[in-house]
């Protein structure tokens, strides 16, 4: 099994990160600055390491610079995730050797595991479920088309105990279920090209998803909405404006505890 260290200081994106590799077959291992992330290269022995460059510490850059002095850890391939991808920055990390550069306002979870497979290939590995995994409270597939929403909600659940994968649209939320097995989906109804009502029909005629509980979350509040997204079967329907982060997680709880205990 291939042995990931993932090195990144904000915490959402490591664990969605961690959760995706996992779920592809990766032992993964974590840290959130530089100077942990250099004592696990040291003990650890990664086979591959996603690195990003501004971190406590000690930087990504720094990082680099003691691997290249390093006989013993300089061949592991590293790629690089940024806020910037600036070229001056992009030009320094390749001067270290860097394998490859993620810039993290465009990429997906899913091209980083492709990019892994190219320098560290995964086993295959069934996805997780939530019978198989009790040491969380299981785990919730969001999709969300407005970014603050689908952050502000990761967050909230993230705090509350559950794993949290998403998926900003609907063709994308399609293509990541074919992979994982969540507890409960949230699905908006309002995105471009493939919309909400169309993914939960696409669901329920799916053999693996099709008693996966779906609490749809939308701004549509019309009851001609609701009786169509009940028709197409989903558990349950909640208007955005009208509900909090915490009676939406209560809500969750609500669903999840009728359908698994």
């Amino acid at each position: 099994m291939s042995k990931i260290l993932i090195v990144e200081d904000e915490k959402n994106l490591l664990n969605a990160l961690k959760i995706k590799l996992e779920r592809e077959g990766y032992e993964v291992i974590t840290a959130s600055d530089g100077e942990t992330a250099l004592n696990s290269i040291r003990e650890d022995r990664p086979d591959a390491i996603l690195l990003d460059v501004v971190l406590p510490k000690k930087t990504g850059l720094e990082i680099l610079e003691e691997m290249q002095n390093d006989p013993k850890f300089g061949s592991i391939p590293v790629i690089i995730i940024s806020n910037s991808g600036r070229p001056i920055e992009i030009e320094q990390v390749k001067k270290l050797g860097v394998k490859d550069i993620l810039v993290k306002a465009n990429f997906t979870p899913q091209e980083v595991i492709e990019k892994l497979k190219h320098w560290a290939p995964a086993p295959a590995r069934p996805p997780k479920n939530f019978a198989e995994d009790q040491t969380n409270q299981g785990l919730i597939f969001l999709v969300e088309d407005d970014t603050f929403l689908r952050t502000l909600l990761t967050d909230k659940l993230v705090k509350e105990g559950f794993l949290v994968e998403g998926a900003g649209g609907g063709q994308e939320a399609l293509d990541l279920l074919e992979k994982v097995n969540p507890t409960l989906i949230i699905l908006d109804l309002l995105m471009p090209v493939i919309d909400g009502f169309q993914v939960l029909e696409v669901i329920r005629k799916n053999d693996r998803l099709k008693n996966t509980p779906v609490l749809v979350l939308s701004n549509l509040g019309e009851q001609e909405h609701i009786d169509r997204a009940r028709s197409l079967g989903a558990d349950d329907y909640l208007v955005k404006a009208y509900f909090t982060l915490n009676e939406i997680t209560q809500k969750i709880r609500e669903i999840i505890s009728k359908k698994y205990l």
